[in-house]
Formats: structure tokens, C-alpha cells, sequence
């Protein structure tokens, strides 16, 4: 429920409680008033007939008093003798008795006012009780009445218009206050609006527009603006050192490769013109002391040399991979979308598999069950799918000195999954969440292990861009497990007998 509609509907029940009470006593007011008049009226002549009836043993009579009031309407119960009955000639006339209580409900009573109906007519009645002088026994009733026709239907055309007027001013009071509340709130439908267009457009250029008084709503806008300026300075700062960053890791990386590659050859030419002459060193006879020993001086310093071009080349190679990587991660920052096509995954998966045999390991190679990938096809990138697979079989290699790696499938509903499970060294559950950030190490004994940090983020753009996801499961010193999962291309697609 809108903080509009609440505010409405609390000011409606304070409205609502407000009518009632102003109802209810406008209403006994009115009606004490109406009644008032008739009821001094009926109280002076119950007065003057109580004093004035006659009792001859249990006989009461009115003694032919001539009304007052010939509006009021007398009538005379004599409970001991058979409830016989005396009445005003007005009362007479109509052909009309007002019902009465009988003796018994009468005991221990005074007089009291009642409202009676008779055929339809509403009556005032005053009942007073007529007691023996005697025994102070019960011996009749003097009932005074007074028609209330007209104050009824006062009475009932006031509840009606009470009742309709409190509803229509509930319903005006609710229409006007849910318009007055979306007036006063429009500023926070203002702020919920710049921020769902933020949200989803990423402008932080979009202000609050600035309407109605210096109120505390326009204090709220202010702030607000002035916070959204002090962001989007902030972000385009940020924003213009990552695309710096960014150019920076790309251009770095395209000069690199070049002289790395160029280093890399020159050195592999270096390996093999040195290998003849080393060669030849071992393979010479010296033919005294001083030539024994020369030939033994450039023999450790031929191998020597070797040994220094060897890891010269190592160091180029490990670079050369680095800035692959960088490239590769440049390319998905700058928001690189791969071109997907169908392809099947089990030939994709069995050929890593067997080009898997040759990476270099200590550990046993295993091909599990690859059944489960039979017949399926995914939406994506050749290359990029040998890539991730290959990112994760290396990574299992690097940290299982001993044991085994293993590759297998499964398939769950609409997705395809392939297992890379090793018994390496694993490591502790709580740094899952960041074992595919840029240049994480899980662990001191991680990162003696070479390599450049990067695989495992690249592996997990790969799998953001195929749409997959990835689970992980692992336990210090007993191997880690990965899950990739890839959606199924097609899977409603009718099958071809």
C-alpha cells in the first residue's frame, strides 16, 4: 500500500470518526428538543389527572375532566376490576386503546416514558402506576399520551440526511485528500522516477525536477540533486581512468607482443647454433693439459649460455601468455561479443580431451563418461569453449603433483555439464567467491605454482558469454571439482528418425 493511499485513508477515518460524533450529537440534541415540549406538556397533565381521580373501593374514574390538551390522548387501566378501561373522548373517538403492561410488570414501578405504535401510529406515552391509599397496593394505571408522528419523521429524515451527507463528505474528503496527497508527494515520485531511469540507463546526468516551496520535499530534491552531481563527477573520473587503463593494457599488450615473439625466435635460433658447438666441445679430444682444460672452460660456458636461453625462453613464453591473457581481458572489458554458432559439444569436449594428453603434468590423465554430452548442441564459440575447457584442465594440473585429473559429463534438464575434478591440494571453501578475480591466489602454496592469475577470470567470461554458470566444490587437501554448465541449444527441437 502507497504511502499516498494510507495518508488518504487515515485522514478519512479521522473524517469518519469526526462525522459520527458530530451525528450522534446533533442527532440527541435534536431530538431532546423535539421531545421536550411534549413531554412538559404530558408531565402537566399527568400532574393535574393524578391528584384528581377518584377511587371508590378498587373503582377509579376519570370524573369527566375536560382535557387541557386536546392533543393528548388519557387513558384509565384499573387493575382490580378486570382491567377495565376509561378513556378521553378523543381517545374514544379514533376507536383506539393503547396497549398496557400488565399488573405484574408494574410492581415496585414509577412513572416512565415509553414509545408504542399503535396501527402504525407512533406514540409518547407517559405510564404512571395508581396506588390503593389504603394498603399502597397497585389498583390501576394512568397512561398519558402525545402522537410523535411529526417529531418521528423529523427524527428519520435527519438520520437519513446524517447518514447520506457523512458519505458523500467521506467520499468527496477521500477523492480530494488522495488528489491533495499525490500533490504533496509528487516530488518522491519525482526521486522514484530519476532513480529507475538511472537504474536502467546508467545516466547519472538525470536530475529530480525542482517543484513547489523551500518545503522540506524541496530541501529532499536539493540534496539529492546535489548527491547525483557529486556522483556522476565521481564516476566519470573512475570511469575515464578505467578506459585509460583499459587502452593502456591493450596498447601495452599489442606493442609486447611483437618484441616477444621476435625474442622468443632469436633465442630458439641461439638454442640450435649453440647445440653444434657444444657438441663438438664435448665430442673433441684434447690433445694435452692446456687444451683439456680450454675445452673444458667453453663446455661449462656453452652450457652455460644454454641453460641462460633456455630460461630466457621460458620467461618470453610465460610473458607471451600473460599478454594474451591481458588481451583477451581487454577484449571483454571493452565489451567484445563473440560470434556463436551451433556446435556440437561432445567432438568439442573429446578433442580437448585427447589434446589434453599432451600438456605437461605429473599427474594421470582420465577421460570419464562423455555419453551424456551425445547429441548436443550449444550456442557458441569454438574456440572460446577449447579455451575455457583447457583453461580448467590446466589449472588442475598445475596444483595435483599427484593422483589424477579427470574429465566427464552430465546433463541436467536444459543444461550440459562438464566435470574437471583433480585430487590436488584444493583449498578452503571461503575463497570460492574469489578465485576468479584478476591475479587471485588462494594461498601461499597457489602461488608458487607458475602461471599468470588470469585464466580462471577468463574462463569465467567465457562461460558469462555463452550464457553457462559454474559450480565449484572443494576441500583442503583432497581436490577441487568444477561444474560448467551450458544451456542447450534447441532442446524443443523435433527429432529426426
Amino acid at each position: 500500500m502507497s504511502i499516498r493511499l494510507r495518508l488518504t485513508l487515515w485522514y478519512s477515518v479521522v473524517l469518519a470518526a469526526t462525522l459520527i460524533a458530530f451525528g450522534v450529537a446533533v442527532y440527541f440534541f435534536v431530538n431532546y428538543n423535539a421531545y421536550s415540549d411534549m413531554k412538559d406538556r404530558i408531565n402537566a397533565q399527568t400532574s393535574k389527572l393524578a391528584g384528581n381521580i377518584s377511587f371508590d373501593g378498587a373503582d377509579l374514574d376519570l370524573n369527566g375532566r375536560v382535557l387541557t390538551d386536546n392533543q393528548l390522548y388519557i387513558q384509565l387501566i384499573n387493575y382490580k376490576n378486570s382491567n377495565h378501561l376509561q378513556q378521553t373522548t378523543n381517545l374514544s373517538y379514533i376507536n383506539m386503546k393503547l396497549p398496557f403492561p400488565k399488573s405484574e410488570e408494574m410492581t415496585g414501578k414509577g412513572g416512565y416514558y415509553d414509545n408504542i405504535n399503535v396501527s402504525g401510529n407512533p406514540f409518547l406515552v407517559y405510564q404512571q402506576p395508581l396506588y390503593s391509599n389504603v394498603d399502597n397496593s397497585l389498583i390501576g394505571l394512568l397512561q398519558v399520551a402525545a402522537y410523535s408522528g411529526r417529531e418521528e419523521s423529523l427524527l428519520n429524515n435527519l438520520r437519513t440526511i446524517l447518514v447520506f451527507s457523512s458519505v458523500a463528505a467521506l467520499l468527496i474528503a477521500f477523492t480530494v485528500g488522495l488528489f491533495l496527497a499525490r500533490q504533496a508527494l509528487r516530488p518522491i515520485e519525482n526521486v522514484i522516477q530519476a532513480s529507475n531511469k538511472i537504474q536502467h540507463s546508467s545516466d547519472l546526468s538525470v536530475r529530480i525536477p525542482r517543484e513547489g516551496p523551500n518545503d522540506e520535499m524541496g530541501r529532499l530534491t536539493d540534496t539529492l540533486n546535489n548527491m547525483l552531481g557529486r556522483l556522476e563527477t565521481t564516476y566519470n573520473v573512475l570511469d575515464d581512468a578505467y578506459k585509460a587503463q583499459r587502452r593502456f593494457v591493450s596498447d601495452a599488450s599489442h606493442e609486447l607482443r611483437t618484441p616477444l615473439t621476435t625474442i622468443r625466435g632469436n633465442i630458439e635460433l641461439l638454442e640450435r647454433m649453440w647445440l653444434p658447438a657444444l657438441a663438438a666441445a664435448e665430442g673433441r679430444a684434447p690433445a694435452d693439459e692446456d687444451e683439456f682444460n680450454r675445452l673444458q672452460s667453453d663446455t661449462q660456458r656453452l652450457t652455460i649460455s644454454r641453460e641462460a636461453m633456455q630460461d630466457i625462453a621460458g620467461e618470453a613464453k610465460r610473458m607471451s601468455s600473460l599478454v594474451n591473457d591481458l588481451l583477451a581481458l581487454a577484449r571483454a572489458d571493452a565489451g567484445y561479443e563473440m560470434e556463436k554458432t551451433i556446435q556440437p559439444l561432445l567432438p568439442l569436449v573429446e578433442d580437448v580431451a585427447r589434446r589434453a594428453q599432451l600438456l605437461p603434468r605429473s599427474a594421470e590423465w582420465r577421460i570419464g563418461n562423455l555419453m551424456p554430452l551425445e547429441g548436443i548442441e550449444v550456442a557458441g564459440h569454438a574456440d572460446f569453449l577449447r579455451q575455457l575447457f583447457f583453461i580448467f584442465v590446466e589449472n588442475a594440473f598445475k596444483y595435483t603433483s599427484e593422483g589424477y585429473v579427470e574429465i566427464s559429463a552430465v546433463r541436467a534438464s536444459n543444461q550440459a555439464g562438464v566435470i574437471i575434478r583433480d585430487t590436488g591440494i584444493g583449498m578452503d571453501n571461503k575463497e570460492i567467491p574469489h578465485i576468479f578475480e584478476r591475479f587471485y591466489r588462494a594461498d601461499e602454496s597457489r602461488g608458487q605454482t607458475s602461471g599468470t592469475g588470469l585464466g580462471l577470470s577468463i574462463a569465467k567470461w567465457i562461460i558469462d558469454e555463452h550464457g553457462g554458470s559454474v559450480e565449484v566444490s572443494t576441500r583442503v587437501g583432497e581436490g577441487t571439482t568444477f561444474i560448467v554448465w551450458l544451456p542447450i541449444a534447441f532442446l524443443d527441437r523435433p527429432i529426426q528418425v
